[in-house]
């Protein structure tokens, strides 16, 4: 004889699955990158681009020139702050590569 189970809320079995997988973090992580204009602000938005979080916890990002690099790793404990603040996972560095940054997207709010 099979036990029964009780349907359960898709949400709550998704969330289970990535937690037993090692995900939770991971996705967590990468909400920076939808966040980055947002915590920001439209200054640094429209000079860099928040492109991915790696394995180790560093948020890449592409700006417009050495010159914005060199700003964002001045800024980047009071940013990292920002990051960190409501999430389980902590982004542990900002890298920069330098690049063609496209215009930024307002952000949601």
């Amino acid at each position: 004889m099979t036990k029964r189970r009780h349907p359960q809320p898709l949400g709550h079995l998704v969330g289970d699955f990535l937690s037993k997988r090692g995900l939770a973090k991971r996705l967590d992580l990468a909400t920076a990158v939808e966040r980055w204009a947002e915590v920001v602000g439209p200054r640094v938005a429209a000079n860099a681009q928040a492109l991915a979080v790696g394995a180790d916890s560093v948020l890449w990002v592409r700006v417009r020139s050495s010159a914005w690099a060199l700003e964002l790793n001045l800024m980047a404990p009071k940013l990292l702050a920002r990051l960190n603040a409501d999430r389980a996972g902590k982004i542990v560095a900002i890298r920069c590569s330098v690049g063609p940054v496209p215009p930024s997207r307002p952000a949601a709010g």
